[in-house]
């Protein structure tokens, strides 16, 4: 096996999505936690998303 040669400036380059995954990531779970404490039981259905979660939910089984 060969040793790839170190640069000797000390740069570190990171890669785009190395970067925009955890902040979207962190984004999507602020996101439901904001929201799940707006949720209530009598509410379960009405939206567009857990209809959709539903949908998939029931074809899936």
């Amino acid at each position: 096996m060969t040793a790839r040669a170190r640069s000797t400036e000390g740069e570190l380059r990171l890669r785009w999505w190395a970067v925009a995954l955890p902040i979207a990531c962190f984004a999507a779970l602020l996101t439901l936690l904001a929201s799940a404490q707006e949720s209530t039981a009598a509410t379960v259905g009405t939206d567009p998303v857990s209809r959709l979660v539903e949908y998939v939910h029931t074809s899936l089984r």
